[in-house]
């Protein structure tokens, strides 16, 4: 089955959240899943204005006539309210319309700070605010109409998404600091590692477009999209290519670029035929265009970065750097160079970075890495757009400061692909991190993964409906007791994997000691435990343990694994030096066999953390949840909730200390 070998994994790391922080796991029960993103878009529009009145026509409008162009558009009566919207914003950019008469007060509160990318100032004297307007470089104009401030925000939009894009830094490693991949997939950032996860997925799969395109829009229309623009998609869809989708000035654009850069599992999965579509068009147009692209060949694509960002991509020459998202460039430098520019014109906090990017066909592999020019596609093609596929990657170079303007520097990157010796060992590790079921399965591995429980439980009821064979059955209700563990829900949990045990019996009567029975064992074992059935947890963890011990080899992994959920019983049966015993067992093999930064390292830190604690050794217990932090961080979504759980109790020993 499916299960045998990568499912157990999961479950230390869920054991020892309700280990290390009972809160924790109570939330988990309460929240089911990450936190929900609300916005669609990468950005939002604030209307400030001392008479603005909704009941009006011409304000209901004003508005209807924003929200054709931006989804969320926020109302703003005073200066203050709109400079409390502005500080509570986060990574979105806010486009401020503002009357004449706040704008003279407002502008200069307002005008450094990050978040704010233009100013309008909406007035009825033009000649009046244009005056001072003048000395305000993110004013973008004075207008008396809102038309042409809603042509202008669709280009401001379209430049604000294209900034948008998640970006991954790997530093060089040599062939002393490694001698394998893992190393690599140890600096590589979760950004990369799950989206990359989410696009092998997702090119697999084959289904219907008619019903993606139905929850699409489902889903969108629950998040304010204009009806117009999905009314207009659901009818058009078939007569336009992926391509023109994507780059015209529509929802699709920013949505999928915001959603893998926050590796938003809900809109991203929404999305996925058309990102598979997209991705299937790049290969066709590349195939097609083959012979006009020379062998070397340059593109370019200009951005804007923090001082942080910059730092970042200091750091790493050398080495890779991965773009998540589609990426966008051009074969003008001009058209690049310009476009970073105006931004730094904009910013005075921002330094600009101009990607030259050069492309060795003899190096690559075009089935790795499509790409393809769009200009007959695309709604700009005075920009001479190349666009690449998800998870493109670039060596990186040297690193210049430009002659002309010491805020922009010139970076040189070289497109590389799998068979780059650093790539190919992190591809490879990642690909077997998923390997085994198929399709849709596969997706619900990587919710869970991500602790997206929610996203999971609508997946896994889907497929249970759909569900044909019995091997199929059994593997989703193994998934869904998974899932129930990660929920808090114990007795569901049992309910489930009882379930999954009773189909394999019926359909392997004669197995008694194969890996996919063991698992099941196992995971009965610790829905029990988490019951506080220690007798029923400790007999179903034993069965698990004794067919492993026959089948694998001593520092097997798996045999970690058991080790750990055994011992996991001991802590609560007050034998802490058995527990102790069982929790060094565990390591001692993860260290052998796992990435140095492998978060069920981390998991076994945060047991051992939880041995010490009992037996009031709190030195130990506290370098052991820091170890383990350390890992988290480095190996899981900023949003996990073992990131806050281990933090709660390092914060808890220190004060006890």
């Amino acid at each position: 089955m499916f299960f045998q070998q990568t499912n157990d994994l999961q479950f230390i790391k869920e054991t020892y959240q309700s280990a290390i922080a009972v809160a924790s796991v109570e939330r988990s029960a309460r929240t089911s899943s990450r936190p929900k993103r609300g916005r669609l878009q990468n950005y939002l529009v604030i209307w400030a204005d001392g008479n603005i009145d909704e009941a009006q026509d011409d304000c209901k409008k004003t508005l209807a006539n924003l929200r054709n162009v931006i989804h969320e558009v926020n109302i703003c009566t005073t200066p203050s309210q709109c400079i409390d919207l502005l500080n509570k914003m986060d990574n979105e950019k806010a486009f401020v319309i503002s009357s004449g008469a706040i704008g003279q007060h407002l502008v200069s509160d307002i005008h450094d700070m990050p978040q704010l990318d233009v100013i309008y100032i909406f007035c009825g004297n033009k000649a009046r605010h244009e005056q001072w307007a003048k000395d305000w470089p993110k004013i973008e104009g004075v207008y008396t109409s809102i038309t042409p401030i809603c042509e202008s925000l669709k280009k401001v939009a379209h430049r604000c998404d294209h900034d948008f894009v998640s970006m991954s830094f790997i530093p060089k490693t040599t062939i002393e600091e490694s001698t394998s991949s893992q190393q690599s997939q140890d600096e590589m950032s979760p950004s990369y590692m799950y989206s990359m996860l989410f696009k092998e997925i997702i090119l697999e799969i084959d289904e219907d477009d008619t019903k993606s395109i139905k929850n699409l829009l489902f889903y969108c229309r629950h998040h304010d999209v204009p009806e117009s623009e999905l009314i207009n998609f659901q009818k058009e869809y078939s007569r336009k290519t992926p391509v023109e989708w994507y780059s015209c000035n529509m929802f699709l654009f920013g949505m999928i670029n915001r959603a893998l850069w926050s590796l938003d599992m809900e809109t991203m999965t929404k999305t996925g035929f058309f990102i598979r579509n997209l991705h299937r068009q790049l290969e066709q147009l590349n195939r097609q265009q083959a012979c006009t692209f020379e062998q070397k060949f340059m593109v370019y694509r200009g951005q804007g970065f923090t001082k942080q960002e910059f730092g970042c991509l200091t750091k790493v020459k050398g080495g890779l750097l991965a773009f998540n998202n589609f990426l966008s460039t051009s074969k003008e430098k001009n058209v690049a160079t310009g476009f970073v520019e105006d931004k730094l014109g904009k910013d005075k906090q921002l330094i600009g970075v101009l990607f030259n990017m050069a492309i060795d066909l003899k190096k690559i592999s075009i089935k790795d890495t499509p790409f393809a020019l769009i200009t007959e596609y695309s709604a700009f093609p005075e920009e001479q757009e190349i666009l690449f596929s998800m998870h493109t990657v670039f060596r990186v170079g040297e690193i210049k400061q430009s002659k002309q303007n010491n805020r922009l520097w010139e970076v040189e990157l070289t497109l590389s692909d799998d068979k780059d010796p650093q790539l190919a060992g992190l591809t490879k590790t990642l690909k077997e991190e998923i390997q085994g079921a198929t399709g849709w399965q596969r997706m619900g591995k990587l919710m869970l993964k991500m602790s997206d429980l929610d996203q999971a439980e609508e997946l896994y009821n889907e497929l249970l409906k759909n569900a044909s064979t019995n091997e199929d059955i059994e593997h989703i209700y193994h998934q869904i007791g998974e899932l129930k563990v990660h929920q808090g829900r114990y007795r569901d949990a049992v309910k489930s994997f009882e379930k999954c045990l009773e189909i394999r019996q019926k359909t392997h009567p004669y197995d008694n000691s194969s890996l996919a029975l063991s698992c099941i064992y196992n995971n009965i074992g610790l829905a029990y435990n988490s019951l506080a059935d220690h007798s029923q947890a400790l007999e179903y963890y034993n069965k698990s343990h004794k067919i492993k011990e026959e089948s694998l080899p001593d520092n097997d992994p798996q045999i970690a694994i058991s080790c750990g959920n055994i011992g996991a019983v001991y802590i609560e049966l007050g034998d802490y030096s058995k527990a102790l015993e069982c929790f060094e067992k565990t390591l001692q093999i993860q260290v052998q066999t796992c990435p140095k930064n492998h978060p069920d390292i981390a998991c076994t830190y945060g047991w051992l953390a939880t041995v010490y604690e009992h037996t009031h050794c709190y030195s130990q217990a506290l370098s052991c949840h820091e170890k383990a932090l350390a890992i988290f961080q480095k190996s899981l979504p900023s949003t996990h909730p073992n990131i806050d759980s281990c933090k709660s109790k390092i914060s808890y020993l220190k004060q006890k200390m």
